[in-house]
């Protein structure tokens, strides 16, 4: 007995120091109440989740961004990108004047210049994006930067392998960077073949299982190809078959997705952000060059679309692509068209969507009808009461699942990348997404999201008040997660 009151005690006064942990480190009120409601009711568990999931190492500063260690070349490329950015507001005034405040924020808080002449190609589902990708891979000359979620060793996989390494044996310089939670399936095999090769592959953040507390966050979400500094490949489409849908080959069912490829000025920020992860995966310094950063008036294409990149992650100041997304909204006078696999909001979000909604604006999300998580299921469907009240419109897909995570705002905005509307990808993984300040891009999404509710179904407010208690009780239940998932 004495001994049982001993450890009651001692793990008491472990309990109160981890909860004054979680209110130091967690800067997010919801965040930290649900971390502390997880330490105290859960014993032991809550602790070891806690520290599994919940400690923020941003403030350890495990990351650090910095591509430039000549100042004065940093500047002058400052500089340039800010002249380039004036040129195209003042020429194209007309176009981008009413998302001055959108392309204003992105290069105020990370630097992100608004890019013109650019070609953008919108890529629906894997089956479309990987030929261009084989194509433009077998084109390159200098080199070839890949930095990847997912990577797996399917038949997509082995062809992308055998192109690097035809490529490499021609001479052209490769770098591939896979996170090792997302492609831990090809760490002891594809990467000893293409290290073979001459091929300089890195895990970003790799897992050790005596770290597996602080590295199971902060995980490499980006899903980005950039070839001799002019094409670029952004988008929610990792590299395997699961994003295809030839039924010979895939017994999967049918993923639906979105994908981009840009070729154009925009492609320097892709290669800045592959170039600062570089850096940090495999622990060097690499410098900027002429070929990784061709001159601005030096890309010939046939097309004016106007480009920005979001990014954010822990290396950042703000969460960038959450900023970026509540000011598009904010910008939004007619239509939000959203589709995204992961809705799990934080309040900013939610007031975001009601107020447009609640103010005229038509506001349509499009989620799957069944997610691969059950819990995040059902954490979502606990959002969308409010938001249908409010007027915003929700519809399942239901021919498969839906990975895309797109918004169309109006007649000008189209956005495709790597970053759910989800906590996660807001404050946690490093995303990028693109922003494209285009009518025609805009109209081909708008298009694929409109295509898209031919198989969807939309949630009819009434029947969703009748359903039954118990799963009502389940998305409540989940939802008090929803800050941890």
């Amino acid at each position: 007995m004495e001994f049982l009151s001993a450890f009651q005690v001692i793990y008491v006064i472990i309990v109160a120091i981890v909860c004054l942990r979680v209110i130091y480190d967690t800067n997010h009120i919801t965040k930290t109440l649900s971390y502390l409601l997880v330490v105290i009711f859960i014993p032991v568990f809550g602790i070891i989740f806690y520290f599994s999931f919940g400690v923020n190492y941003r403030n350890s500063k495990i990351y650090s961004k910095k591509l430039f260690s000549n100042i004065q070349f940093e500047r002058k490329l400052e500089l340039q990108l800010q002249h380039y950015a004036k040129q195209i507001i003042k020429n194209r005034g007309s176009l981008l004047e009413s998302n001055k405040k959108l392309i204003r924020l992105l290069f105020n808080d990370i630097s992100s210049p608004l890019t013109n002449k650019n070609e953008v190609d919108l890529l629906i589902n894997g089956e479309t994006k990987f030929p261009e990708v084989y194509k433009a891979i077998e084109a390159a000359k200098h080199h070839i930067h890949l930095e990847y979620y997912v990577f797996t060793e399917d038949i997509v996989g082995k062809k992308i392998e055998t192109l690097l390494i035809q490529k490499a044996k021609e001479g052209v310089q490769v770098k591939f960077m896979y996170d090792d939670y997302g492609s831990s399936s090809i760490r002891k095999s594809m990467v000893y073949r293409l290290r073979a090769a001459g091929i300089e592959a890195y895990p970003f953040y790799k897992i050790k299982l005596i770290y597996l507390a602080n590295r199971m966050n902060y995980r490499n979400h980006r899903k980005i190809i950039v070839i001799d500094g002019r094409v670029g490949f952004v988008g929610g489409i990792n590299v395997s078959d699961t994003y295809t849908n030839d039924i010979k080959t895939k017994p999967f069912p049918f993923w639906r997705d979105t994908h981009l490829k840009i070729h154009g000025p925009a492609v320097w920020y892709l290669q800045y952000l592959f170039l600062c992860d570089w850096n940090f995966c495999a622990k060097c310094d690499i410098e900027p060059k002429d070929e990784f950063f061709p001159n601005l008036d030096s890309f010939e294409t046939t097309s004016n679309v106007a480009v920005q990149i979001a990014a954010s992650g822990p290396d950042s100041k703000t969460p960038t692509i959450l900023y970026s997304l509540l000011q598009a909204i904010s910008l939004a006078e007619e239509e939000i068209l959203i589709t995204t696999p992961y809705f799990v909001p934080n309040e900013s979000i939610m007031d975001a969507l009601c107020i447009a909604a609640m103010s005229g604006v038509k506001v349509k999300l499009l989620v799957p009808r069944t997610s691969d998580s059950k819990v995040v299921n059902a954490a979502a469907s606990s959002y969308y009461e409010e938001l249908m009240k409010s007027g915003v419109q929700i519809y399942r897909y239901t021919k498969g699942f839906i990975h895309a995570k797109t918004m169309a705002v109006d007649d000008e905005i189209a956005i495709v990348g790597s970053a759910n509307m989800d906590m996660r990808s807001f404050d946690l993984n490093f995303e990028v997404n693109a922003i494209i300040y285009d009518k025609d891009v805009n109209k081909k999404l708008k298009d694929a999201f409109n295509t898209d509710l031919n198989d969807a179904s939309e949630i009819n407010l009434e029947r969703w008040l009748a359903r039954s208690w118990y799963h009502e009780l389940l998305e409540k239940l989940a939802r008090l997660l929803s800050p941890l998932l």
